[in-house]
């Protein structure tokens, strides 16, 4: 019987990074799942690869911030008898503002889309990689888990559980075969992710960078044995200057440079 072919999953694949990061697969000729809550979106996507590149491209539409969405994720994979051999982590959002006036459903969904969900996938999916000693868990963390970030707080929080259970994780499976890592990029061109977080991208106060570096960044990641990938070398400079500076002075200008932060009102 002829093995089954190999896919690459992306989520928060339907814009942005996710986005960027399917095509960049795509264009590698590898197959694809697609998953992220618009079935449009992912759909367009879907067929603009197919056309391209010529390869198998499946659409799952789920929202990963809904109890039970990784599993039915999973189940989807396994009915359609893909061999999933890459899971690529990328859905996560922000919201920006003070921590006290976060709407408690908002809190819940960011908590469960950018760890929970992810947490849950990588724990579906990881198992069969290591049974095969073969496979690759990609994590997309943020530059703002290695401080807490006035303004956005809750975010850094999340960003930095990733990078930790990622650590964790390449502990763990060591000598398996399977790598898993996590890439950590600054702040990203993308209007969804600031329009969708509330954040004014003309307060931020460091560079911008376009989707392809994290993009370049992953690609180094599958090479080099890095369990955390910083995109720029500026990202690199900002994690080494905590070495030296007080914590305190680094949490505020981390919010100082994220432009991030309100005043509660006495």
């Amino acid at each position: 019987m002829k093995p089954a072919a190999c896919h690459t999953l992306v989520t928060g694949a339907s814009m942005g990074i996710g986005k960027a990061i399917a095509a960049d697969f795509a264009a590698s000729g590898e197959n694809l799942v697609l998953v992220a809550r618009s079935r449009t979106l992912l759909e367009e996507l879907a067929a603009s690869l197919v056309s391209e590149y010529g390869i198998d491209v499946r659409v799952c539409s789920e929202d990963l911030g809904e109890p039970g969405g990784p599993g039915r994720v999973f189940e989807y994979c396994s009915k359609q008898g893909l061999v999933i051999d890459r899971l690529v982590n990328c859905a996560g959002f922000s919201v920006v503002g003070s921590f006290v006036r976060i709407p408690r459903a908002e809190l819940h969904q960011m908590a469960m889309v950018n760890m929970v969900a992810l947490a849950e996938m990588t724990r579906l999916f990881l198992p069969a990689m290591i049974d095969r000693r073969k496979g690759t868990v990609v994590n997309i963390a943020s530059l703002a888990a290695f401080q807490g970030v006035p303004g956005m707080g809750l975010y850094s929080a999340t960003k930095s559980f990733v990078v930790t259970l990622t650590e964790a994780l390449d502990a763990e499976i060591r000598g398996s075969g399977v790598r898993v890592f996590a890439v950590c990029p600054g702040f990203i061109d993308n209007d969804q992710f600031y329009n969708r977080a509330g954040h004014d991208r003309k307060r931020i106060l460091v560079p911008i960078s376009e989707p392809r570096v994290v993009i370049k960044a992953m690609r180094r990641g599958l090479i080099s044995g890095s369990v955390v990938v910083m995109p720029t070398l500026f990202d690199r400079l900002m994690v080494f200057t905590q070495r030296v500076l007080p914590r305190r002075l680094v949490v505020m200008l981390a919010g100082y440079f994220a432009g991030a932060g309100e005043k509660l009102s006495s």
